[in-house]
């Protein structure tokens, strides 16, 4: 997509939006290798050297600005040669505000954005580089993606083509189970997948990812936010507790109301930490036209920072590469949940819905429902199970919907109305549909 982005003729300025660590800095040094010139700019380092956020404040126009940093950085600013890339953006609002004034006054020039804390800048900016500015989000590495950093490139093709109707062979299904059991839990953060690529132990992985949830941890103190760290942390950690529930706000905290758990909710989901799945009536189109925010679960960004928040040695986890490690504490839901976030064009919104019987003493519950086209799909996600389950079953007779999809450790197949994708899969779900 950024290929698509730099090659447009049509090109708005482009704001990477991203939780710390998710790989946005060096995406875009790898794209930098396109051009000629690169000028890289990282507004969280307070370089006395360059003073570059006074450029920015002086309010100077863009080719202004462009001339000044060709002399700071002794690098030329020329339009269609030069990448320049403002890192960390939201340290320097009105490096923030100039982007749109480089799509009026320089559309020629290849201008980047990117920062980790995005979203409260764009609250005190709340009118923002509207149809100026081309926004995408970045996730921690998807499933296929993690195929290709390993060098399972063949199998990440594999899996692009695989389909109900076209299934994998019993022997590349076992490669896909044992390759995916070591994803879900490792994770998918880029520092995790690099270090297992290039050969490091489980052992390096766990520490990297401890360093990333301590970055994460190091960020609460930069939130705007009247809840101090120490309650964000506590409900962070009560949200990788319920997952897979609806988040019970009773649980999350002992020393804060829930005013404060609300709050310390939206901060992590500003940051980009946790996501939202909300409840929907499922009745039709939008689906988020008929959902209740007041029936909410909440996943992590990552399945490692899952199971080291829980406090889950990775070793130990990785040393049988058993499957039934994925029917363990809601694994499956919240891997399933992120690889439909992730399988969304990035630059569109996404959200997440599910669905669970109202009425009084009922159970039934529907992992994901999700929209494809003029389709609405409940996705349920069973991964020992052999049978479809009936609350499945019930909402799609209750709805009248005649299609339904069960994820599960088995390979594509037909349960009577329910088509079964296999969890490497869960990706390509709407994908295909009768």
């Amino acid at each position: 997509m950024l290929l698509e982005w730099k090659n447009s003729v049509n090109r708005k300025p482009l704001l990477l939006q991203g939780v710390r660590q998710a790989g946005k800095t060096a995406t875009v040094r790898e794209l930098s290798r396109q051009f000629d010139y690169f000028i890289e700019i990282n507004f969280e380092d307070n370089d006395c050297k360059t003073n570059v956020k006074q450029i920015f404040k002086r309010r100077l126009t863009p080719r202004q600005i462009c001339s000044e940093l060709a002399l700071i950085y002794k690098t030329p600013v020329a339009p269609g040669r030069t990448l320049l890339f403002l890192d960390e953006i939201q340290f320097c609002l009105p490096a923030f505000s100039s982007l749109s004034y480089f799509y009026e006054d320089c559309p020629e020039l290849h201008v980047i954005a990117a920062g980790s804390l995005l979203s409260f800048a764009l609250q005190e900016l709340p009118l923002f580089g509207v149809g100026r500015i081309h926004s995408l989000s970045m996730y921690p590495f998807s499933f296929g993606e993690y195929l290709r950093a390993v060098g399972m490139n063949r199998l990440a093709g594999i899996l692009q083509d695989i389909s109900p109707e076209n299934p994998c062979s019993a022997a590349v299904h076992a490669q896909y189970v044992r390759l995916l059991i070591r994803f879900m839990i490792a994770g998918g953060m880029p520092e995790v997948v690099a270090t297992h690529a290039g050969g490091g132990s489980w052992a390096d992985c766990q520490l990297a990812l401890d360093n990333a949830i301590y970055a994460l941890y190091g960020d609460f103190q930069k939130y705007k936010a009247r809840v101090p760290a120490t309650r964000l942390h506590e409900v962070l950690v009560s949200v990788v507790h319920q997952t897979g529930g609806k988040f019970n706000y009773s649980k999350a905290s002992r020393m804060s109301n829930h005013s404060q758990i609300k709050e310390c909710i939206k901060q992590l989901e500003l940051a980009g930490i946790i996501y939202p799945v909300t409840h929907t009536s499922a009745s039709g189109f939008p689906l988020t036209a008929e959902t209740n925010a007041k029936f909410r679960k909440y996943l992590i960004l990552d399945t490692g920072i899952y199971h080291r928040i829980l406090r889950q040695d990775l070793s130990q986890l990785l040393a049988s590469e058993n499957p039934e490690l994925v029917n363990k504490n809601s694994l499956a839901e919240l891997f399933v949940g992120l690889e439909l976030l992730k399988a969304v064009p990035a630059d569109r919104p996404a959200q997440l819905c599910y669905w669970q019987n109202e009425k009084p003493g009922s159970s039934d519950e529907v992992e994901y429902v999700i929209q494809r086209q003029t389709r609405i799909i409940p996705v349920e996600v069973k991964p020992g199970a052999k049978n479809v389950g009936q609350s499945i079953l019930q909402f799609m007779t209750g709805k009248g919907y005649a299609y339904g999809i069960r994820c599960s450790l088995e390979n594509f197949g037909d349960h009577l109305y329910v088509k079964n994708y296999p969890l490497y899969a869960a990706a390509r779900i709407g994908d295909h549909h009768q």
